[in-house]
């Protein structure tokens, strides 16, 4: 699972075609007129090689030429979109500009072969804190940790591209990178001066692992209805109470905490901490879930924490909260884009070798029309995610149509996502159910995100009410 539980709107807030990296596998690589193979879901790569030090530089240092700093490229350097916009929060004529082609090529190259090994080395439903510190040499958590060098000014159209291309070579890495981004933006967008450096180089390095605390047994996607009580205690707070469904939690360094402090009823009464690991009253435990990714339940005893541990100001952590999230939402549906188009792939070669009936099974018309269907809605799923990144750079989390933008495009990619991969393993059979497929893979990752970070229902209703305002 990737990310945090499922959350709901703010009740009190104010107010063509895809230029693709090369390397898709050959029934697509028409469509987008690519000249070089893209690596294939679930493929192995070839023993000893390595990333081009032509293209990426040193081995293992995405976009490094030689002399040049140990960090990833922003697709948006040198380059200016219209009206000198940056490219990174710009996308002329609906499409990537080549640097961000090239770009998603290089980051999708290094995921397949250096990221996917290191999380098949990983425990099932433990953090892998390996695989956090290459994503950080790579200088890929930089990016998404705001207020760091790297991720002062965090991209929304970035972080998307960042997303799609991990989730398609290796999910585990997208939700790694994507957690660690998610727990430490309370910190960045409201932590103070000392809570800053503290926490956020550390968590960019990834030897900090931060978590989202938010849902609780009865707060989910009612994210107001939260129950965990910080009862006053000098001049400071205990907190009291339980959460659950906390993605890296109970392994995670630190937490940003939402409880209930009392100021007023519903989400004017939540105030944001926070929280080290190793407070005192603060155990956890592990949860089992479909898809194998660090999930735990927190509990609180009396956990002390004091005006230092403040995210922002008492009863203002709902809205730093929805801050976060909001920025997190549409590359949501990036991550299921990158599932989606590796579902799709694997269907196109699938279709294009598997010999059924005389002939190929895409030139059977009920298969060649999945595949167009699922095609189809890969590609307007991804249009929506990049126009909602886009008008998010461009307008601010609270300009005009950002928030409806961003429900949409969570809403359409994740249902999706859900409904390729579904049909993908509808057409390799049962060998796409066997263990260890990649298919299989998929289709226990793409089920969490209909329900986290706002379930689908309550994309509809913000949507809904957005119509109106």
């Amino acid at each position: 699972m990737s990310s945090t539980p499922a959350t709901g709107p703010d009740p009190d807030a104010e107010g063509a075609e895809r230029p693709g990296p090369p390397g898709r596998s050959e029934s697509e690589s028409a469509r987008q007129g690519e000249s070089a193979r893209r690596t294939e879901p679930g493929s192995q790569t070839e023993p000893g090689r390595q990333a081009d030090p032509g293209r990426l530089g040193e081995p293992g240092r995405l976009g490094e030429t030689p002399g040049s700093p140990r960090t990833a490229p922003r697709p948006s350097e040198g380059t200016a979109g219209p009206g000198g916009m940056p490219v990174a929060s710009a996308m002329p004529g609906f499409a990537l500009t080549p640097a961000q082609q090239e770009w998603c090529a290089q980051l999708r190259a290094v995921a397949a072969d250096e990221l996917r090994p290191l999380a098949a080395a990983g425990a099932p439903g433990e953090v892998n804190r390996p695989l956090l510190r290459a994503l950080a040499d790579l200088g890929l958590l930089g990016r998404v940790v705001p207020g760091t060098a790297h991720g002062g000014g965090v991209s929304a159209l970035e972080l998307c591209l960042l997303r799609e291309e991990l989730a398609y070579a290796c999910p585990e890495a997208e939700t790694a990178l994507a957690l660690q981004g998610l727990g430490s933006g309370p910190v960045a967008d409201a932590g103070t001066d000392a809570q800053r450096a503290r926490w956020l180089p550390a968590a960019a390095r990834g030897d900090a692992v931060a978590a989202f605390a938010l849902s609780e047994p009865d707060a989910g996607s009612d994210a107001a209805a939260l129950a965990l009580r910080a009862e006053p205690d000098g001049p400071g707070w205990r907190l009291t109470g339980t959460k659950t469904w906390i993605s890296n939690a109970p392994q995670a360094d630190f937490y940003s905490v939402f409880a209930r402090t009392g100021e007023a009823p519903g989400a004017r009464g939540v105030t944001a901490f926070l929280v080290p690991a190793d407070r005192p009253g603060l155990t956890g435990e592990r949860l089992e879930m479909l898809a194998p990714h660090p999930l735990g339940t927190l509990r609180f005893d009396g956990v002390p924490v004091g005006p230092d541990d403040l995210l922002g100001a008492p009863g203002g952590g709902f809205r730093v909260a929805m801050r976060t999230l909001d920025l997190f939402r549409p590359s949501v549906g990036a991550f299921a884009v990158g599932m989606a188009q590796a579902a799709l792939d694997a269907s196109l070669e699938h279709a294009d070798r598997r010999r059924a009936f005389g002939g190929v099974l895409r030139d059977l018309q009920t298969v060649s029309h999945r595949l167009a269907e699922m095609a189809t809605r890969t590609e307007a799923a991804r249009l929506l995610v990049h126009a909602a990144a886009c008008a998010r750079d461009r307008e601010g989390a609270r300009g005009p149509g950002v928030t409806k933008r961003a429900a949409m495009a969570k809403l359409v990619a994740t249902e999706t996502a859900q409904y390729v991969v579904d049909s993908a393993v509808q057409l390799h059979g049962a060998e796409a159910l066997s263990k260890g497929h990649p298919l299989e893979h998929l289709y226990r990752e793409v089920r969490a995100p209909r329900i986290y970070e706002g379930a689908s229902e309550v994309q509809r209703t913000v949507i809904a009410k957005e119509l109106y305002t």
